[in-house]
């Protein structure tokens, strides 16, 4: 996401020099959100920006969405790679996914134009919880349950640890919890332990959830589930 100084943002929107911005600012001509700030102030893209009480760039809307990607969708928006996302997600402005899902794996994707989400959410040093419903090969043991929480070695390096539980009458199916979101990670880690996944939908990121959206549908967050989204980016800046 771009942040500029507030000099940077007046001298190219009024085609002045930075010396000229820094007195119009210093006039007190010029508002960020309301507020009167120094001509050093690093001011982010989606901020809304006066001149005299006129809008001179007006504030950015940022969208949030969970879209049910369906198994054979590639996570991408490059359309010159088949089965893009853009085949089966359709909105009237551009929007990114937080994270990635396999082209095999299905379920939850968080969409949104607010670059911010990136930093907080997609990084595995974020912590940030994903929950997954896992088919495979076999029946679930409670040894692999054991094994898979407790970490497993994938791409030279020690899984953390993460929450399993199996799933009741369903003997091939078992639910994982995990805080970071290392390439196929799932799929690595059960055939390192000799199983192959036959299905993987991930069913939750953080506090959101998939619930009964159908895949290829998508549906705006409701006013609760951005208020906290919007408060977990706040307390982490």
């Amino acid at each position: 996401m771009s942040v500029l100084r507030l000099r940077t943002v007046i001298s190219r929107a009024l085609h002045i020099t930075n010396d000229e911005a820094d007195l119009v600012i210093g006039a007190g001509r010029v508002r960020v959100n309301g507020m009167a700030l120094p001509p050093s102030a690093k001011i982010d893209h989606h901020e809304e920006i006066t001149l005299d009480g006129k809008i001179l760039r007006e504030e950015k809307k940022f969208i949030y969405l969970l879209f049910h990607k369906p198994r054979g969708v590639e996570c991408t928006l490059n359309d010159s790679i088949a089965d893009n996302l853009l085949t089966s997600f359709h909105f009237p402005e551009r929007l990114y996914p937080v994270g990635r899902l396999d082209k095999y794996s299905e379920g939850l994707l968080l969409m949104t134009n607010n670059g911010k989400v990136f930093k907080h959410i997609a990084w595995s040093e974020m912590n940030k919880e994903k929950e997954y419903v896992v088919e495979i090969n076999a029946p679930v043991t409670p040894e692999f349950l054991a094994q898979m929480a407790a970490g497993v070695e994938i791409m030279g390096k020690l899984t953390r640890p993460a929450h399993t539980a199996a799933l009741e009458n369903q003997p091939n199916r078992f639910r994982i919890i995990l805080t970071q979101g290392l390439n196929r990670q799932i799929r690595r880690m059960s055939s390192k332990l000799g199983y192959k996944v036959t299905r993987l939908q991930r069913i939750r990121i953080m506090h959101l959830h998939l619930n009964d959206l159908e895949p290829g549908r998508w549906r705006m967050l409701d006013a609760e589930e951005e208020k906290q989204l919007l408060h977990m980016l706040e307390t982490e800046k």
